[in-house]
């Protein structure tokens, strides 16, 4: 017998505040709030540790989870990875619905790196009120007929080229060709 993961179920990340975490995420990204519980026990270990945890709605079927922790030392960043690296990525339509969040978002005071094109997909970045990069992308028109050149060959030998080397493989230096001529 075997298995097949059917989607994410929820992706949880730890907060300064619920509280505060909700209001940013129903007010800047028009998240619902669905669900919050707390305990004073860890179910997974029995540790007494409390805990506050909340969730939001991201969209068909997906759910950002968050997780206060009064007791465990203040939050703090990995020192050997850049901020740029750990995010979480959200889907919105189209290019005008990037605008127009990308303007809500700096009309409420959250800086906003982008629009980024990335041959595939194109993106807002930001960061929440807990430190959590946080990704708006909608997919470009021309994706399907970009990712049909990468074959399944394609990329095993840039996962093998990478492996050896620790240097970017050229295979798809194509998505992003249009910005680098002229």
């Amino acid at each position: 017998m075997t298995f097949k993961i059917e989607q994410i179920h929820h992706v949880a990340y730890r907060c300064h505040d619920a509280k505060e975490t909700v209001d940013w995420y129903k007010k800047n990204l028009h998240m619902d709030f669905t669900l919050a519980f707390a305990e004073n026990h860890v179910p997974s270990t029995k540790e007494p540790d409390p805990y506050m945890h909340v969730f939001l709605d991201a969209g068909n079927g997906n759910v950002l989870a968050f997780f206060e922790l009064p007791t465990q030392p203040k939050m703090g960043s990995d020192k050997n990875t850049p901020a740029w690296v750990q995010h979480i990525a959200l889907r919105v339509k189209d290019r005008d619905t990037l605008e127009i969040a990308k303007a809500h978002l700096e009309e409420n005071s959250v800086d906003v790196l982008g629009i980024v094109n990335h041959g595939l997909f194109h993106s807002i970045y930001f960061f929440d009120p807990n430190g959590h990069r946080i990704e708006l992308a909608y997919d470009d028109p021309a994706a399907e007929a970009k990712i049909a050149q990468i074959t399944e060959e394609m990329k095993q030998d840039m996962l093998n080229e990478w492996t050896k080397t620790k240097r970017a493989p050229e295979h798809t230096k194509f998505l992003h060709a249009e910005e680098f001529e002229g």
